[in-house]
């Protein structure tokens, strides 16, 4: 199903003002033994927004996404992806149902060209996963289609170039390529600037614009500017509890964010 089709789905969420909600966190927890590292995290992410998750180190923020993508399971509380309960849902399921993330460290295979790394993570989507049998020149047809989503991250003209060739920069912009293939509905996206120059960051900030005009987009990102830039609504987080949440301009001027993230000097 497109995510059209799935937004007009009866009982789709909606929140006070009729945004549409696409997932969201109730009463969220985690505990790791005797420590609680998350705790009480409520969460709406809303179709065609960004959402950033914010906070200092240890704050949490890595825990809440592995919970909502059930790389771990939560303690307590109760998670929901399109008004469907997916608590309980394996890693796999909830991918193909079109929650999909990517990670701190960018995941492609550098032996192969940009084009191969596309048309690999198109093979599910169009049935052919399985198919192993069959000579690499099976997925010609995946050509146009990984054409597409390589143009509409500017990576076109490096489509024939192997991927460990490529700047780092452009290695998660061919990420975000690759997590595109599975037409997610909410991509969730870890921390996608880390370790970039200004240039790449501009570059990467303008396709995350881009992909969040057609679905839902929450980032883990420690970049105050590209969040201030970006972002239309910030959950700051604080040893695994929401510490504040609104648009940067309400944290921002938080004096409790301040003190805890940004620093009483933040201007």
């Amino acid at each position: 199903m497109t995510i059209a089709g799935a937004l007009q789905q009866p009982g789709n969420p909606q929140d006070a003002t009729g945004a549409q909600v696409v997932l969201s966190a109730r009463d969220l927890r985690r505990d790791f033994g005797g420590f609680t590292a998350v705790n009480n995290v409520n969460l709406d992410v809303h179709h065609a927004k960004v959402h950033a998750l914010i906070g200092p180190n240890g704050a949490g923020k890595t825990t809440v996404f592995n919970l909502l993508t059930k790389f771990l399971q939560p303690t307590s509380g109760k998670i929901t992806l399109m008004g469907h309960d997916i608590t309980k849902t394996a890693p796999a399921k909830v991918a193909r149902m079109g929650l999909v993330r990517s990670f701190q460290i960018s995941a492609v295979f550098p032996h192969l060209t940009v084009l191969e790394n596309v048309r690999v993570a198109l093979q599910r989507p169009s049935g052919l996963s399985v198919q192993f049998w069959r000579p690499m020149s099976a997925l010609d047809i995946l050509n146009d289609r990984a054409m597409e989503l390589l143009t509409s991250v500017g990576l076109e003209k490096e489509h024939n170039t192997h991927a460990a060739d490529l700047s780092y920069g452009r290695k998660r912009v061919l990420e975000i390529a690759t997590t595109l293939s599975l037409d997610p509905t909410v991509l969730l996206l870890d921390e996608p600037m880390a370790g970039m120059g200004q240039e790449d960051v501009g570059m990467v900030a303008d396709i995350i614009r881009e992909v969040a005009k057609t679905r839902a987009v929450l980032m883990v990102e420690h970049n105050l500017k590209v969040v201030a830039d970006l972002c239309d609504h910030i959950t700051v987080l604080q040893r695994g509890e929401i510490l504040a949440e609104g648009d940067y301009d309400t944290v921002s001027n938080d004096e409790r964010v301040r003190i805890a993230y940004m620093g009483t000097d933040h201007d």
